[in-house]
């Protein structure tokens, strides 16, 4: 007995335009075009999810370098500084910190200045 495929094959078809709506032109259309296309954004996607940690790192730490900044201190100093006051919050919570509530984080660099005087002498 033959097995016929046609229900699943349809199915398939389906899910992968499905999949491709909104890709533009053939992209979204004809099926062969269409599971390229969107094999291809599954490859961007799982890249995408690993550059995202990245570019969120590098926010933070430009939102921290400002704030530092506006206190007359540099990123590199402040972070050493507050490795030797044994202060062990993440960049995320810093830059949060210095956008939300900026006399906390004037607080926290000047607990990081106060050991780098101390440190230098």
């Amino acid at each position: 007995m033959r097995i016929k495929r046609s229900v699943n094959a349809l199915k398939k078809r389906r899910a992968i335009l499905k999949q491709a709506k909104g890709f533009w032109g053939a992209r979204s259309k004809l099926y062969r075009v269409a599971r390229e296309a969107v094999m291809k954004s599954h490859k961007y996607a799982y890249k995408g999810r690993k550059l995202r940690k990245r570019d969120f790192r590098s926010l933070w730490i430009i939102r921290i370098s400002a704030a530092c900044k506006l206190n007359d201190i540099s990123y590199s100093r402040f972070m050493f500084g507050l490795k030797q006051t044994d202060i062990e919050l993440n960049r995320k919570m810093l830059a949060e910190i210095a956008v939300k509530d900026e006399k906390a984080f004037a607080d926290i660099v000047n607990k990081a200045k106060s050991v780098l005087l101390k440190h230098s002498n």
